[in-house]
């Protein structure tokens, strides 16, 4: 007979491997027991997809599990943080082992990839539901905290942004998305849904970097949170974000909200001191990953958005809101 703890036993317990130091009592107990390394603090995060509000119904189940999972380290990499371990709650309509495979081989694959292994967590029948709460460690005052950005720094991102939401546009049936994304759509779609989470740029950054959060809501809203959390203003400049050719090709007001607004990027936006320019270009390069320079910060409290020609950009471009 086919239940919860053969679900489980068939799918997601393994034994543990190399790398995997942190785990002292892994999935099979009451709990699971992490070890942290002196001079570092825990830093956790959860999160939570639901079919038809974070995911499409018929999202491949490999890039469900990758995807499931690199949302949460995106959130270690904004703090700075190195993977410990996560656990996994999930609720499905009913036990379908091909779906269960992928979607656990994706899953797998990317905590293999970061030395992030599954360490409990718990499973129920009810809709298609993924809770997952990771665990981090980062070193005792180096955490990249949102409240933290000075006057005068740089802004900058890593990657670039807009790319999931023109996908999402062309997957709901959108013309003018998929007339813009045309023979881009796959590689559109895979930044929708196996985002690579900024890891080894996050860690390189602790210690450097002010200020940083991950853009998963859009960027003029997550920038928001570091504004308020701060106590700042910035001047963002468009004409300085890089602009992927799919979205090159819409019109301006499409291309700004896919740019500011469209959310699902999962790349990290920081702020840093202008005098460590060079140091964070040189982490760019170490960690493979690239970033650009979009403003500044300012001290009075505000958002100015400029186009290429220093023209203030009309539009509203807020982030994302669950209950919105």
């Amino acid at each position: 007979m086919s239940g919860e703890f053969d679900l489980i036993e068939r799918h997601f317990r393994r034994p543990a491997t190399n790398g995997q130091d942190a785990v002292l009592l892994g999935i099979g107990d009451d709990c699971a027991l992490l070890r942290t390394q002196p001079g570092q603090q825990l830093a956790i995060s959860s999160d939570m997809l639901v079919e038809g509000r974070h995911f499409l119904p018929g999202t491949d189940p490999a890039r469900l599990g990758h995807k499931a999972l690199a949302v949460n380290l995106s959130d270690l990499a904004a703090m700075g943080a190195r993977p410990l371990g996560f656990t996994l709650a999930l609720s499905l309509p009913e036990i379908d082992d091909a779906w269960l495979a992928g979607f656990s081989q994706g899953l797998r694959a990317l905590a293999n990839e970061h030395g992030c292994p599954l360490v409990g967590g718990d499973t129920t029948r009810g809709p298609l539901n993924i809770c997952i709460t990771v665990f981090g460690e980062v070193a005792h005052g180096q955490a990249l905290r949102r409240d933290a950005a000075q006057p005068g720094d740089d802004i900058w991102i890593s990657g670039r942004t807009g790319e999931a939401r023109l996908a999402l546009e062309a997957l709901l049936g959108h013309e003018w998305a998929r007339q813009a994304a045309c023979d881009q759509l796959p590689t559109l779609r895979q930044r929708l849904e196996a985002p690579q989470p900024r890891l080894a740029l996050g860690r390189a950054l602790a210690g450097l970097a002010h200020a940083a959060i991950d853009l998963s809501d859009g960027l003029v809203g997550d920038l928001g949170h570091i504004l308020g959390r701060s106590g700042r203003g910035a001047r963002l400049d468009t004409g300085q974000m890089p602009v992927a050719p799919a979205l090159a090709r819409l019109p301006p007001d499409r291309r700004w909200q896919c740019l500011l607004a469209g959310g699902d990027d999962y790349e990290l936006l920081f702020t840093a001191a202008t005098v460590h320019r060079e140091r964070v270009e040189q982490a760019a390069r170490i960690t493979g990953t690239p970033v650009t320079r979009i403003g500044e910060i300012t001290s009075v409290p505000g958002l100015v958005i400029v186009d290429a020609h220093g023209q203030t950009l009309q539009g509203r471009f807020g982030g994302y809101d669950h209950f919105g």
